[in-house]
């Protein structure tokens, strides 16, 4: 891989802003006044050119007619709205691998599908009703909206009645002893900062509260807890669960693990400063045998070096309480737009340009890791990744896990994404699930930076529908990726790493 180092010569640039000097003209005449004995200044060496006239005409063209395009909608209308939800192991999903497979093969690409090994897991019935609170009227109960945490084990099949304690965050369940916890109940409080989302800080805030997700239920397991609640990690207040993986730690027993709503969330809170509350709590999931699913991989053959490859990529799976628009039906069908819009405009990208649609990010990173698994030897030859999953609203600009330089290299394609708003740069600590090992193996990796403000009021919901999507956002998008994409891949030289 060839090293980058960016010559910044000042007298250059004096020479630019005021003109050659007469001493210049002399030498440039073969006139200098300079003893025989002087050797001449040497001459600069020019910045290497990254991107060539004909490139930069060609993002423009790639720009422009993502823009005009109603592609990419139309390819996560049938995802979203004819497939439906896409959990890894579901025959949804092995429909969606299908439809994306032929989909790929229509525009042109190369295609095949790499077999990984995902987890099945169904969801079942999930119930919960306040059967004891404070002040209540005799004979009543109250409904409490829920839904399982991925992966959570069930309830004996008649539920759990049990007292509901109420703790904010780890630390308080800390001061706990354990005969306060033992046979109840926990209920994580922790709430998702929708200020902090509204300031453009979407996923810190999510990340932040998605701990609860993952771990609370092994912190209230260790202290002798018989189930674990969440308040749901979102910014709606629609009284709309929002589930996603929760993480058993080997030293912990597992017990059964829901999201409430963050109404309900409050409610019980509200309740429990008054007085015992009791509830009883049904889920029933299960977690079949592993399922063969697939990634699917589609190329554009480089012209020059079809060994390299520059990816772009979203996960083909989603949660099955929406049908997967945003999350991440998007994501995938920006991806096939980039490739779509190569060959329609008949360009021949230097480098390979490969589409993949992810299976399993959404509960076990399985395709990704299996992508490593077979191709990790050949990260020298992957010349950038890029995942997009963070929806479908405007781009603002590309974050970027590089080396600095590497963002002064590209500032002349930001330039042209500038027009559309979306020319911004931002060096990031990590960008995106799927191609986090290639992060890990030096691989420049990209992600859309896009505005996030809403995007967790319907992550991981039943709200995550095609009607979240403005086709008008989705194009710009699709600029974006098909943009960024090419210019990787038909670059003069490689990125420095």
């Amino acid at each position: 891989m060839r090293k980058w180092r960016t010559f910044f010569c000042v007298g250059l640039l004096l020479t630019m802003i005021v003109g050659p000097t007469k001493s210049a003209e002399r030498v440039a005449k073969g006139t200098s006044n300079a003893p025989p004995d002087e050797a001449p200044t040497p001459t600069p060496s020019p910045t290497p050119v990254v991107f060539s006239t004909q490139t930069l005409s060609d993002l423009k063209r790639l720009q422009q007619a993502a823009l005009s395009s109603d592609y990419a909608y139309r390819e996560v209308a049938h995802l979203s709205n004819n497939i439906g939800p896409r959990l890894s192991g579901s025959t949804q999903a092995a429909k969606a691998v299908e439809y994306v497979a032929g989909e790929l093969k229509a525009i042109g690409c190369e295609v095949q599908l790499e077999k990984a090994m995902v987890p099945h897991w169904v969801r079942g019935e999930e119930t919960a009703a306040l059967v004891q609170w404070p002040g209540m009227a005799d004979g009543t109960t109250q409904k409490v909206l829920l839904c399982a945490l991925g992966g959570s084990v069930a309830t004996p099949g008649a539920g759990i009645t049990g007292e509901v304690i109420a703790v904010k965050d780890f630390d308080e369940l800390k001061t706990l002893p354990r005969d306060k916890v033992a046979g109840k109940i926990v209920l994580f409080t922790y709430a998702f900062d929708k200020r902090m989302a509204a300031q453009g800080q979407s996923g810190q805030a999510y990340g932040e509260a998605v701990e609860y997700r993952s771990d609370g239920p092994s912190a209230a397991a260790r202290l002798g807890a018989v189930a674990c609640l969440i308040r749901s990690v979102g910014g709606a207040d629609y009284r709309l669960p929002h589930t996603g993986s929760t993480k058993y730690a080997p030293d912990a027993p597992k017990i059964p693990a829901g999201a409430v709503t963050s109404e309900d969330a409050d409610l019980i809170a509200a309740l429990v400063k008054e007085g015992p509350v009791k509830m009883k709590l049904v889920l029933t999931p299960q977690t079949l045998p592993d399922v063969e699913s697939a990634n699917v991989i589609g190329d554009i053959k480089g012209s020059e070096h079809p060994e390299q490859v520059v990816i772009v990529s979203g996960h083909l799976d989603s949660w099955d309480l929406g049908t997967g628009a945003i999350d991440d039906g998007a994501g995938v069908a920006v991806s096939m737009e980039a490739a779509n819009l190569i060959h329609k405009l008949n360009l021949k990208p230097k480098r390979t340009v490969r589409v993949i649609a992810w299976m399993n990010e959404e509960n076990g990173t399985r395709g990704s890791k299996q992508y490593a698994k077979d191709h990790e030897k050949d990260w020298p030859n992957h010349m950038g990744a890029m995942e997009t999953d963070g929806g479908a609203d405007h781009p603002v600009g590309m974050n970027l896990r590089a080396k600095a330089e590497v963002k002064e290299i590209l500032k002349p394609v930001a330039a042209i994404l500038q027009e559309s708003g979306a020319g911004a740069l931002q060096l990031s600590e990590h960008v995106g699930a799927d191609i986090s090992p290639m992060e890990k193996g030096n691989v420049p990796t990209f992600a859309p930076m896009q505005d996030g403000r809403f995007y967790f009021n319907y992550h991981h919901t039943a709200a995550d529908t095609l009607d979240k999507i403005d086709p008008k956002n989705l194009q710009e998008t699709s600029a974006i990726v098909a943009v960024w994409a090419y210019a990787i891949a038909n670059a003069e030289r490689d990125l420095p790493r």
